[in-house]
């Protein structure tokens, strides 16, 4: 057993009660006792939190990372240390890399091999739910889920087949896993680089229209609805889809939705001046989508969020704008991400916390997210409202293509805790 920690002095935000009270959290390996707590028991460690805020581990349920293949994006070792700064101690790692995890082997081998290089964030793999993610045969998803994926996706690559997508649904409603899928139409969204709309064109550039997500998302809700599958609607980033989502939900479809954190605080006139960083998929879109996914977050419509951690290289990123490469890191922005809608908006802490915590885990059936005792101790202490202006050179990921960079943020994790364990001290 860890030794005991006893952290107090603290805030603690528990988004299972909705509630912010004063007291402390005592743990080892798991919590032992959360509240109002008398005397200190022999031994412990005691942390003064000083008013600081104390809130499970963050979970990330998207994640790129390099390794196998390419460690000169990211490998376990990088991103555990950006997770940790975070605030972060649970990930979802993304199939997409060389080779693609499509196979028990390479589920066992990040199973097996990302717990000595995180130290100590908890890495969990995803596993490819077609051959190759090329969106045609099915991967042995029994097989997958037996050696430790905890979800199916094709990353960035929609299935256009419907039967595939039928049949993989149907199909993992045997084992009760989850299947997520981005809703991107590939033929509307090919050759675009930017939200379609006014300032595309003001620019220049190749827009991929709101349409594009909301006929696949239609289509990925009735395939859902007919099988009985459990689909995650992965990365949603227009106002348009929400209505189909809140209609499935309604008529009972087992559908959940996330959303990337940049889509609730940047919209497309980040791009402006061509800032290749705020070049994403799906891409940032107009104020009216920011501001209508922050209030579906807000009302539960969309349950999780994610970083959407994606690290590119500087020589994917500075390039001219149609030829840079989509995505950006998130780990070690998550947190402040959301929090600018509390800062901003006044969401409350506990309701953003929960999609980054709660939600997560009981979507994935996992025993963190929770302030209860016997629960495993991935903690974190964070003073919400610490400015900071950020670097993204400063960022411990291998890459820095942050969409943040130069922006001034609030929110600032002072320590975080796996399994009891210190991970990260600021």
């Amino acid at each position: 057993m860890t030794r005991p920690t006893l952290i107090t002095n603290a805030k603690i935000v528990d988004p299972a009660k909705s509630k912010v009270e004063d007291g402390g959290v005592l743990f080892s390996d798991v919590i032992l006792d959360v509240g109002k707590i008398a005397g200190v028991p022999e031994g412990a460690e005691v942390v003064d939190a000083d008013g600081a805020c104390v809130a499970p581990g963050l979970i990330d349920m998207r994640v790129v990372i390099g390794e196998p293949g390419a460690e000169h994006k990211e490998t376990f070792k990088s991103a555990g240390r950006a997770a940790a700064a975070g605030g972060v101690t649970t990930l979802v790692m993304m199939p997409n890399t060389a080779p693609i995890i499509d196979d028990q082997s390479l589920v066992d081998f990040v199973s097996r091999r990302a717990p000595d290089r995180a130290g100590g964030v908890h890495i969990l793999p995803a596993a490819a739910l077609t051959k190759g993610l090329e969106g045609q045969l099915m991967t042995e998803i029994g097989l997958l889920s037996e050696a430790g994926a905890v979800l199916f996706t094709n990353g960035d690559r929609p299935i256009v087949d419907s039967r595939v997508l039928r049949r993989a649904l149907s199909y993992a409603t045997a084992f009760d896993v989850l299947v997520a899928h981005r809703p991107e139409d590939p033929f509307l969204a090919d050759g675009g680089v930017m939200h379609e709309g006014e300032l595309a064109a003001r620019m220049g550039l190749p827009g991929i229209p709101a349409a594009a997500e909301t006929i696949m998302l239609e289509r990925d809700l009735a395939l859902a609805e007919l099988t009985g599958g459990r689909l995650l609607v992965d990365m949603l980033s227009t106002a348009r889809a929400l209505p189909a989502l809140r209609a499935a939900k309604q008529r009972g479809v087992n559908v959940v939705a996330s959303v990337n954190v940049h889509h609730l605080v940047l919209n497309e006139n980040d791009v402006a001046g061509y800032r290749t960083f705020a070049k994403l998929s799906p891409p940032l879109r107009s104020e009216d989508d920011r501001v209508a996914l922050s209030e579906a977050l807000s009302s539960g419509l969309i349950d999780v969020v994610v970083s959407g951690h994606d690290p590119r290289p500087a020589e994917d990123k500075r390039l001219p704008f149609e030829e840079a490469a989509f995505g950006a890191v998130g780990l070690e922005t998550l947190l402040p991400g959301v929090l600018t809608l509390h800062h901003a908006n006044g969401a409350p802490l506990t309701t953003l916390l929960r999609a980054l915590t709660l939600r997560p885990a009981e979507i994935l059936k996992l025993p963190q997210g929770r302030l209860a005792k016997g629960a495993p101790a991935d903690l974190m202490i964070f003073d919400p409202g610490a400015p900071f202006r950020l670097d993204s050179d400063a960022l411990k990921s291998k890459s820095n293509n942050s969409p943040f960079d130069e922006k001034v943020l609030q929110g600032a994790v002072k320590r975080t805790f796996a399994s009891g364990k210190l991970i990260f001290s600021a």
